[in-house]
């Protein structure tokens, strides 16, 4: 399973990068402002997000305020060819594998690209720690 990170060279996709690799888990990176994103992998990126546009879309960026946009107004055809020609207004990252999406950087949301049993394994050890350390 490859995990891919879609990103526009900033802290975000440096710090998921960074996890990726402390956590040893295999990715390729793509700077979409130097290579954009095709229509077809836009089209799977909306296709895995849980919020269509709204999970993906950069909406407090410069270049989103810049092109003063309304998403209502556009039809589907219409943004998908805008992000395609303006990449920034995409969270940075995107990260993505077969079966998931998440767009932006979240510590709690990357851990869901580690293996499962590595997920589980640090879920024991967090219902340990509580354990241990309970706070009365």
């Amino acid at each position: 399973m490859t995990v891919t990170i879609y990103g526009i060279g900033c802290k975000s996709t440096r710090k998921a990068r960074k996890w990726l690799e402390q956590n040893e888990i295999a990715f390729v990176e793509r700077n979409i402002l130097h290579k954009p994103l095709t229509v077809s992998e836009i089209h799977n990126i909306l296709r895995m997000s849980e919020d269509g546009t709204d999970g993906i879309m950069a909406t407090r960026s410069k270049a989103y305020k810049d092109l003063n946009l309304n998403l209502d107004e556009l039809s589907l055809q219409e943004l998908i060819e805008l992000i395609h020609r303006q990449p920034k207004l995409l969270k940075s990252p995107i990260i993505v594998d077969e079966k998931r999406l998440q767009a932006g950087y979240s510590d709690e949301g990357i851990r869901q690209f580690l293996p499962r049993n590595s997920r589980l394994n640090w879920r024991m050890s967090r219902l340990n720690l509580l354990n241990v350390n309970p706070t009365n």
